[in-house]
């Protein structure tokens, strides 16, 4: 069922989808594939981003999307030239960057939207490459 014929999407709430449309636009380059009356589909690296309008939205506090990159250092440095902040969680051993390393080298840090939606990015360790 699941081919190269299927596009994985991640569903996305907030209380604005105008602004929610333009922050995943210009903070992570996400562009517009379609929009209609309920929210849009975005397009992020081939994959489908679904925002969908919910009023009376109130986010998780846990990741709900994440991307992997091939060097999170550069990526969070560019996505914090764009304003973005790294959240950093008491306890959690991260990095002044806000990134955490993990006993296989993986690393990862954690970031927010507009409407409070907890995001992800990881690079592989030495055991992922």
């Amino acid at each position: 069922m699941f081919t190269d014929r299927s596009t994985p999407v991640t569903f996305l709430y907030t209380a604005d989808v105008d602004r929610c449309i333009g922050w995943y636009r210009d903070m992570l380059g996400a562009s517009v594939r379609e929009r209609d009356d309920h929210g849009a589909f975005l397009d992020s690296a081939g994959a489908l981003l679904r925002i969908t309008a919910l009023p009376e939205y109130k986010p998780s506090e846990h990741p709900i999307a994440g991307w992997e990159v091939t060097d999170l250092a550069v990526a969070a440095r560019e996505l914090r030239e764009k304003g973005i902040s790294f959240t950093v969680y008491e306890g959690m051993g991260q990095d002044g960057q806000g990134i955490w390393t993990g006993p296989d080298g993986s690393r990862l840090a954690w970031f927010s939207d507009p409407d409070g939606n907890v995001l992800m990015l990881n690079q592989q360790g030495a055991a992922g490459a």
